[in-house]
């Protein structure tokens, strides 16, 4: 159980999405929630691609690498995704990982299993070879003021799901919200009519 769990908090658990939610920058999510405290809270949604820019560009445009290494990565980092983290600091990039990987200073365990992680410094790695070995990279993330987020969660936005590993890194990005339904028993289609009843 994560520790957040233990002390009232959703820290490493994730949050899906009801289908109350029609702000296109949520419809469908699933957020792995980072932080959460009496001082707000703070996630990474992991089932939402960024269009029109691929992890090889992202490095190039950082510098991280060259333009002419991006055709040099190896295949499974030519193929990472990209995701929209959310609508707060979309310049900036966050890294989601397997906790193998540490950065003092940098680094915020958020479970036994994974961190994140908010340098240059990892996406170097990551680029050497060096880096977790389990990695999602997104750009911006979600927040929510102090008990904003568990006023949307009473009101019914937020199913809560427990975390792990696989769902976060290996699920495929389209099967992510369903996946995470049918982790704490629920079948998407009814929760479709179900929701759609007064």
């Amino acid at each position: 159980m994560a520790v957040g769990v233990q002390r009232g908090y959703l820290d490493g658990q994730l949050l899906v999405a009801m289908p109350s939610i029609t702000d296109p920058r949520f419809e469908r999510g699933v957020i792995y929630l980072c932080a959460h405290s009496v001082e707000g809270a703070m996630g990474i949604l992991v089932n939402h691609p960024a269009q029109n820019i691929t992890f090889p560009q992202l490095l190039a445009q950082l510098n991280v690498i060259s333009a002419d290494a991006e055709i040099r990565l190896d295949q499974p980092l030519s193929q990472k995704r990209v995701l929209v983290g959310g609508p707060v600091e979309t310049g900036r990039g966050f890294v989601l990982h397997s906790a193998d990987y540490f950065a003092e200073e940098n680094t915020l365990p958020i479970d036994e299993r994974i961190s994140l992680t908010a340098t240059l410094e990892i996406l170097k790695a990551i680029a050497a070879g060096s880096g977790p070995r389990e990695s999602v990279l997104a750009l911006g993330y979600a927040g929510w003021a102090p008990g904003q987020l568990e006023s949307e969660i009473q009101a019914n936005g937020w199913l809560i799901c427990p975390a792990d590993p696989d769902l976060v890194f290996h699920t495929d990005m389209e099967q992510i919200y369903d996946q995470a339904l049918a982790k704490i028993g629920v079948d998407p289609v009814k929760l479709v009519t179900i929701s759609g009843q007064a």
